[in-house]
């Protein structure tokens, strides 16, 4: 089909300043630029869709699965020009140290891309063509496209850089200086999201200037541009799970949803904007009616729905607001109270705590339906988690296992004496621990989930949603509950 792989020779090397800006300049040209993002991340993706004006997606083979990555690559880019993946750490870095799975070497293997090397000059001269002639070499089944030459300090710098790269016949595809014009600042989980950056307009405009006048487009755009073969339909990368004849009921794509088509509130603001988009377009594609909310500005609950998913996201930063939000509280309180089938990733895990102490120690309470409080630290729980179910849940059924991703800098005050899952590392540095709470139809976890890989959930998330709906029908038991709450 086309496209082309940013890859570091290292965490920090300039990929995500060289994407954006391969980004905002491709923005200029076509309004159908198609990005991806290796690995788990939430954040980068964000700055993706900020610029492209389309959802980013990631490849994630840890998550979901080897044959997911090109159905997902070529699903996504159908109607794209351009497309362009963003690697993640350096090239050969994966999951464990032990192998490159889930690498940004993996994922050019599995979508036969060529990467373009991004390479930090900063500190380096003559040895960058020691470093090139490496990541060229290491593995033989890759293709490469070319060099980025970022933070080079001079002209002098930039000629001697050139003579040591000549040997290799490797062009040399931008060049970015030293600059410090263009800074995106960051916080305890890396960058700060896009909807918190007034200035994201101009810095976008920058990165587009800068994309205009580094880079070698006469040899780049070639690689950029998608070939689509004609007439052939492409199915979307969960479709086989969701034509699977064992799912019951019966599932339905979202162009002829099912009679009891279920309205699921999806909390949308700053605080919670953790959402892989498949997550979002496999429950719509289950047949259920996705209504977006904000815990922090809304005054009230949507009305009439029969879901609640709280995604991951950052409510220690807006603990105060989302604390003096109150009538919100209650309503979500008396919902899950009501027994409405409610999923919280991580940040709505935090949420539906009794509070959250932030970084400076003020405690702000919360909806306080999880009997335990959060605190924040400064220790980083980081890493993808193998997940099994220890009980049965109304979301997962006993012994399932699934894979997930833990990314946090908070703690639980109180463990629930009945854990949902046990949590194995992936790479087994260390031993399982225990965590999750089942209360209520309430399923809620530190542990991030992509769907594309535990469909699993997502079915039995709507499947819920649905028999609450007919719960609520006339004559129905199970009718009381939401009527109280006031209209939005």
């Amino acid at each position: 089909m086309g496209g082309l792989i940013i890859a570091g020779e290292r965490s920090g090397a300039g990929k995500t300043t060289v994407t954006l800006a391969l980004l905002a300049a491709l923005g200029r040209r076509s309004q159908r630029v198609q990005s991806f993002k290796v690995g788990p991340d939430y954040i980068d993706p964000m700055f993706h869709r900020y610029v492209t004006r389309r959802p980013a997606y990631n490849l994630d083979p840890v998550l979901t699965s080897e044959a997911y990555i090109p159905k997902s690559y070529a699903y996504y880019s159908r109607d794209a020009e351009y497309a362009l993946v963003e690697g993640v750490m350096g090239l050969f870095d994966g999951a464990s140290g032990a192998h490159d799975f889930a690498s940004t070497a993996h994922i050019a293997r599995l979508l036969d891309l060529p990467i373009l090397l991004v390479i930090d000059c900063s500190r380096l001269s003559r040895s960058a063509a020691a470093i090139v002639h490496g990541y060229r070499t290491f593995d033989p089944r890759l293709q490469f496209a070319g060099v980025v030459l970022n933070r080079v300090g001079s002209d002098r710098h930039l000629d001697l850089l050139k003579a040591a790269l000549t040997p290799l016949n490797l062009p040399i595809l931008g060049v970015l200086r030293r600059q410090e014009s263009i800074t995106i600042p960051d916080r305890h989980l890396g960058l700060v999201p896009t909807a918190e950056l007034p200035e994201l307009r101009q810095i976008t405009d920058q990165l587009a200037d800068l994309g205009e006048q580094c880079f070698d487009w006469q040899q780049l755009e070639p690689l950029l541009k998608l070939e689509h073969p004609p007439h052939t339909p492409i199915e979307p990368p969960y479709a086989s799970s969701l034509l699977s004849p064992s799912t019951h009921p019966p599932i339905y794509p979202s162009t002829h949803p099912p009679i009891h088509q279920p309205r699921i509130a999806i909390a949308h603001d700053s605080a919670f904007s953790f959402y892989y988009p498949d997550n979002l377009e496999i429950l719509a594609a289950l047949g259920a009616e996705l209504v977006y909310w904000s815990p922090l500005k809304d005054k009230s609950l949507p009305e009439n729905i029969q879901g609640l998913y709280f995604g991951g996201g950052f409510p220690e930063v807006f603990a105060e607001a989302l604390s003096a939000n109150k009538t919100v509280l209650q309503q979500v309180k008396q919902a899950v109270q009501a027994n409405i089938p409610t999923y919280a990733e991580c940040g709505g895990l935090m949420y539906l705590c009794q509070s959250i102490a932030d970084f400076a120690g003020n405690v702000w309470p919360m909806v306080g339906v999880l009997p335990t409080a959060i605190e924040m630290g400064q220790r980083l729980t980081l890493g993808y988690r193998q997940v099994e179910a220890l009980q049965a849940s109304s979301l997962l059924p006993k012994n399932i296992q699934a894979q997930g991703h833990e990314f946090h800098r908070s703690r639980q005050t109180t463990l629930t004496a009945v854990p949902l899952y046990r949590l194995c590392p992936y790479d087994g540095s260390r031993s399982p621990t225990e965590e999750g709470w089942h209360i209520h139809r309430v399923h809620a976890s530190y542990v991030h989930m992509h769907w594309g890989g535990s469909f699993a959930i997502a079915h039995e998330f709507v499947k819920q949603c649905q028999s609450r709906m007919i719960e609520e029908l006339p004559g129905s038991k199970g009718t009381q509950g939401l009527e109280q709450h006031s209209d939005p």
